[in-house]
């Protein structure tokens, strides 16, 4: 049984991105205070929480004092460090729990759950050297995709084969890190949906939305998606499916492909994602507040969507585009804080609010 934390409470975020800061103001405006713990110096979630320590994943003090220091842990990426997990849930508990960063972590062993669900996805295989990808190959053909199974986000850590020409070259490309090989899939369109779980089992999704990416960065998520109303209920009950074998708490991005055989599942994220930014202008209780309110023991919010919203991210140069998108009626910008520009780092992103109207998912 979780406690609801009352007003006042600190929560401890790790990692301090754009998710982090978002985050951050989503808890203060419940009445929360937040508490950063990230590597390195000056994070974005920083500039707008209550407390911030900065140090490596390998420093057991500071992470017994930051653990010490608030009343209950959560996260923004996947990618923790096992033994810096191990110490810090000995002494706050840690939501969503650790099963689901275990299972995320690992591409390989993220389908091998998702499979044991019954759930369809890209066809796979494990490749560890030459030899295994041959036989990899040799089942699942090509195209295909080599990505490694660990710390891959973004289109990094993956390299296509058109051929079997392309194994040398591709294998070259994972500098002896387990993979995984997945077949390509015949989709129309990819769609997320952003659902969450209380700890007392509800669920709550979003209205799913249509993601564009280009070059392996997502570039636009756009509600409503083109889905019929089975697709739509399938995507919602495919998502709490996923939510309930987990026993879950907190927010999470399910990623599907849209097929003519069904909804395939490409990946999931334990934790508020990209695509579901547009959530901030397009309901009342946005997917940083459903977060908050599931890892404080909060009731679930509303997830009903009452507009049409086209999430744009802002990509290292469009911030060039902030001062004539400031001017625009119907356009809501969230900003990073993020000191440096960089090709291909997201910055910040827009919410095109396309048309109002309320609209209830349940």
């Amino acid at each position: 049984m979780i406690h609801a934390l009352r007003t006042g409470a600190v929560i401890g975020i790790l990692g301090g991105g754009q998710l982090g800061r978002m985050l951050s103001v989503a808890a203060s405006r419940l009445g929360f205070r937040c508490h950063i713990y990230e590597p390195g110096a000056n994070p974005p979630a920083g500039q707008v929480a209550d407390a911030v320590t900065t140090a490596t994943y390998e420093d057991a003090q500071a992470l017994a004092d930051f653990a010490d220091a608030v009343d209950v842990i959560t996260y923004e990426f996947e990618n923790i460090p096992t033994t810096a997990l191990d110490l810090l849930e000995g002494r706050k508990p840690i939501r969503p729990g650790r099963e689901a960063l275990r299972i995320s972590q690992d591409r390989l062993t993220e389908k091998d759950f998702l499979t044991s669900l019954g759930l369809q996805t890209a066809p796979y295989a494990a490749v560890d050297d030459a030899a295994t990808l041959a036989v990899a190959l040799a089942e699942i053909g090509t195209p295909s995709i080599l990505k490694t199974r660990r710390l891959g986000y973004d289109g990094k850590g993956q390299a296509r084969l058109q051929s079997a020409k392309d194994a040398a070259a591709a294998l070259d490309t994972m500098q002896g890190a387990p993979a995984i090989l997945e077949g390509f899939v015949d989709f129309s369109h990819e769609v997320s949906v952003i659902a969450a779980r209380a700890a007392d089992g509800t669920v709550s999704a979003y209205d799913p939305g249509e993601n564009v990416h280009q070059g392996g960065i997502l570039r636009t998520t756009t509600v409503p998606a083109r889905l019929s109303t089975a697709q739509r209920t399938d995507a919602v009950l495919l998502a709490g499916r996923i939510l309930n074998a987990l026993d879950y708490v907190g927010v999470m991005g399910v990623e599907l492909f849209v097929t003519p055989q069904g909804l395939i599942v490409n990946e999931i994220a334990p934790r508020v994602h990209n695509s579901g930014h547009w959530t901030q202008n397009g309901c009342t209780v946005d997917q940083f507040e459903q977060h908050i309110r599931a890892v404080a023991g909060w009731p679930l919010g509303d997830g009903g969507r009452y507009a049409d919203v086209r999430m744009e991210n802002l990509i290292g140069d469009d911030m060039d585009r902030v001062p004539d998108l400031a001017g625009k009626a119907d356009c809501a910008l969230h900003l990073y804080g993020k000191a440096e520009i960089k090709a291909g780092r997201k910055m910040g992103h827009v919410n095109h609010i396309l048309r109002t109207g309320r609209d209830q998912i349940s």
